[in-house]
């Protein structure tokens, strides 16, 4: 796959907790390999990432493995943050990088949804589609609204399919999700918006 792709300039960020390792599982399962670069968090121990992003890896059309230092998203691409490091999106060049690296927890956690969102809000700002998906706690809620500020498409998981709707209920108070999706629009979101690249 090409790097330079024009999709590749397109950014999505992708945060979840509880019930995410099923709803990512639902949501990446249905996208072609023409698809935006995807940058996920999600909570997750780091002995299971690398399986986790394995598995997927095979029921899905476009690439899922668990993100090294310094890779480049890609079109078709999905990187996973490996449980217990933060993962963030730098620029390199007229392109992106991801950075993965050892560093305290924010929000209690490590990887952390804010601190993959803010990094996104600062380096790809309208480029960039943010998601927060199902789980407990607050992780993504104010990286969501520094991506919106930065003018990105937001979007948080409706309360009727997600396992807990903890993450997306705290984004949406703070006023940080344009639009609400239920689960089964996911994919159509991320899809969309490589299409207007």
């Amino acid at each position: 796959m090409n790097p330079y792709h024009p999709a590749a300039k397109r950014i999505v960020a992708v945060g979840a907790s509880t019930g995410g390792t099923q709803a990512l599982e639902k949501v990446l399962t249905r996208l072609p390999t023409t698809c935006p670069p995807i940058l996920i968090v999600q909570h997750m121990p780091g002995a299971f990432t690398c399986s986790f992003a394995a598995r997927l890896n095979g029921l899905c059309a476009i690439e899922v493995r668990e993100a090294r230092h310094r890779d480049r998203p890609m079109s078709g691409v999905a990187l996973i943050a490996p449980g217990g490091m933060h993962m963030i999106l730098a620029p390199s060049g007229p392109q992106y990088m991801v950075e993965v690296f050892d560093a305290p927890p924010m929000n209690r956690h490590k990887p952390s949804v804010d601190m993959l969102f803010r990094s996104v809000a600062r380096h790809a700002g309208a480029n960039a589609l943010g998601i927060v998906m199902t789980g407990m706690g607050n992780d993504g809620a104010q990286g969501l609204l520094a991506m919106r500020e930065a003018g990105a498409r937001t979007a948080v998981q409706d309360e009727a399919s997600c396992v807990i709707y903890g993450m997306p209920m705290e984004a949406k108070k703070l006023g940080a999700a344009a639009t609400v999706l239920h689960l089964d629009r996911i994919h159509e979101a991320i899809v969309e918006h490589g299409r207007n690249a």
